[in-house]
């Protein structure tokens, strides 16, 4: 079930827009023409975008204006793209950020 607004109080009806899908972590989304990555997550339920590098805690969308970082996701292979500033694009490839290894400190993780 989509969580997202059609009809706004002040804004009004946001009227036809054309479909796209993408693919976010291999499973197929919905978003319109015009809508960020984190917009279209967000309405389709999904509230992680990746996991902290080094703790593997989850991360989502926290400033939604660019500033935090903690929406970064891989775009078609290109690397720490801010979800809330980045539209979606027909057939795009978004990935989550994953726990990395962390070698040099003690008792971090190792691949």
């Amino acid at each position: 079930m989509s969580q997202r607004i059609d009809h706004h109080p002040v804004l009004g009806s946001l009227g036809d827009r054309k479909q796209l899908s993408f693919h976010y972590n291999d499973s197929v989304y919905m978003a319109y023409e015009g809508e960020t990555i984190a917009g279209a997550l967000l309405a389709a339920g999904v509230r992680t975008l990746r996991v902290h590098e080094e703790k593997g805690t989850p991360r989502g969308i926290y400033c939604n204006i660019g500033h935090c970082y903690e929406c970064r996701v891989h775009v078609d292979g290109i690397p720490t793209v801010r979800a809330c500033m980045t539209l979606v694009q027909e057939g795009m490839q978004v990935n989550a950020g994953s726990l990395l290894p962390t070698p040099l400190k003690k008792g971090g993780h190792h691949a």
